[in-house]
């Protein structure tokens, strides 16, 4: 969820006119820690927070936590310091995706027109479903209710003429709440804004349009195109003053293409040993290529990023002979650029696994490694963590994990997998 400047003034009533105003934008409220309070009712109307214990960051607050000064991406110890009754929850990323699709599969099933662009928002154009299912603010107040009854979260939904003012609208309608803001209202919705909300308006530009005695959409919007310009470029000052008088010509494109798939964990102290280290990548290793699997996709780059207990962060990535969806491919590559890092002597404090260069299993030619070639078991592997991938579906993320790294040393891998307790 955005943490963008909003007006008081835009929550306001804008009247009830919705002809031409088929984008929506459903944003869930407080999407990671919704999903905890579901699973854990007994939390609700307390703080909490989901995050790494002491030394992670903050994944999601409720907003009782939030009223303390918490927010997403804060670190785990300032929080805990605004807000030390806190309750703190580790996060589970598997629900949260499972949820997520559940509740992209709800939007689908009212428009194929739906841009899922985060793990928890999606615009849709809901033009073509309007004789079913009816005018824009209905179809708002069934999603909600369809997300709210299947998972007993919340979701707040903007409805406008463009994608940037219905995403404006969603954050003003939160939490739980619908706001639309009709065509013909949409100048003088943007106009009480302060100009940081706008789409693209960061602190430097923020501060860049300051300098020019910009600091409200209204001063953008009733300045000339050339100063706009001047303060901060001419494409940049150009698709600012478009934004300001609410133009927005961008469609809902359907289908988000991922451009890269990770993992990354903060350990719960430095960590020197790198043996420690490379089990912990071959954990993340094999959550890429499971997500990788899950989405019909193979990676032809590798990254890994390392953070040392100095807070220096250092990143590495190679490119593969052939893009794959096999954990252990991915880890001994991601092993390979840990080998390379160089912190200095100084212990691990994160570790993270990236595949990228994505591009769909189906449309992609796989020559096999000479490792593959080679080994009894060639065609055995992805076989194998395919089926770990069914157990996981089955019984919950942690019923199968990998048990060890493979060695260091030597040509086949002595990763085992232990299941879990499946009872």
């Amino acid at each position: 969820m955005s943490r963008g400047p909003r007006s008081s003034a835009a929550r306001r009533d804008w009247g009830r006119d919705e002809e031409g105003c088929s984008i929506l934008h459903v944003d869930m409220d407080a999407f990671f820690a919704s999903v905890e309070l579901a699973r854990r009712p007994q939390l609700r109307g307390l703080p909490v927070i989901v995050g790494g214990a002491q030394r992670g960051v903050v994944l999601a607050a409720t907003y009782e936590a939030r009223a303390f000064g918490v927010h997403s991406a804060m670190p785990m110890a300032q929080a805990l310091r605004l807000a030390p009754q806190a309750v703190v929850v580790p996060p589970d990323h598997r629900t949260y995706h499972d949820v997520s699709e559940g509740v992209m599969g709800i939007l689908r099933d009212v428009t194929a027109l739906v841009e899922q662009v985060s793990i928890d928002e999606a615009f849709l154009d809901v033009a073509g479903a309007r004789r079913r299912a009816g005018p824009p603010t209905v179809i708002a107040e069934l999603i909600r209710r369809q997300v709210r009854e299947r998972y007993g979260i919340t979701c707040s939904v903007g409805i406008a003429a463009t994608k940037f003012v219905a995403k404006l609208a969603s954050g003003h309608a939160k939490p739980d709440g619908v706001l639309l803001i009709p065509r013909a209202a949409t100048v003088d919705f943007l106009r009480v804004m302060p100009v940081g909300a706008l789409w693209g308006v960061g602190e430097r530009t923020e501060a860049a349009l300051a300098r020019w005695g910009i600091t409200t959409v209204a001063q953008l919007a009733d300045s000339d195109l050339a100063t706009v310009q001047r303060a901060v470029g001419k494409v940049g000052g150009a698709h600012l003053h478009d934004l300001a008088w609410g133009r927005d010509p961008r469609p809902v494109h359907p289908g988000r293409e991922e451009k890269s798939v990770g993992a990354e964990e903060t350990f719960a102290e430095d960590v020197a040993d790198p043996v420690v280290v490379q089990a912990k990548a071959l954990q993340l290793a094999d959550r890429c290529a499971e997500r990788l699997r899950s989405h019909g996709l193979v990676a032809r780059t590798v990254a890994v990023k390392v953070r040392a207990s100095d807070f220096r962060t250092l990143t590495r990535a190679r490119t593969l002979a052939t893009p794959t969806d096999v954990g252990r491919e991915i880890y001994l590559a991601a092993r390979e650029l840990l080998a390379g890092v160089d912190l200095g002597g100084l212990p691990v404090r994160l570790v993270g696994v990236r595949a990228e260069g994505l591009t769909p299993a189906s449309e992609t030619v796989r020559q096999p490694t000479l490792e593959e070639a080679a080994a009894e078991d060639a065609g055995d592997r992805r076989q194998a963590e395919r089926a770990m991938d069914e157990v996981r579906r089955r019984f919950g993320a942690g019923a199968i994990r990998p048990a060890s790294a493979p060695a260091v040393t030597g040509e086949r891998s002595t990763t085992t997998f232990v299941p879990a307790d499946l009872s």
